[in-house]
């Protein structure tokens, strides 16, 4: 019967390849989270507008309400003389 052999691993080539899987993941999550961070609203005021407006049975009804509480939360009064 023939026997299979595998080279052995080295154990620079493993630590090498983890390393680089950790980076590549790494970069990945740090990407994935910048891009969060860059669009729109906070996840907070977010999900504040979306308690606020939690009546309305309709999407559409549900984020015109989201963006008006948004629009007149950051609303910022300007005194007139």
């Amino acid at each position: 019967m023939a026997r299979l052999y595998f080279a052995s691993r080295s154990g620079w080539l493993v630590f090498s390849a983890a390393t680089a899987a950790g980076a590549v993941a790494g970069a990945l999550l740090s990407a994935v989270v910048l891009l969060f961070q860059s669009r729109g609203e906070p996840m907070g005021e977010w999900a504040v507008a979306e308690r606020a407006c939690a009546q309305h049975a309709y999407r559409s009804e549900r984020d015109t309400c989201m963006k008006q509480w948004l629009a007149t939360s950051r609303a910022t009064s300007v005194a007139s003389k």
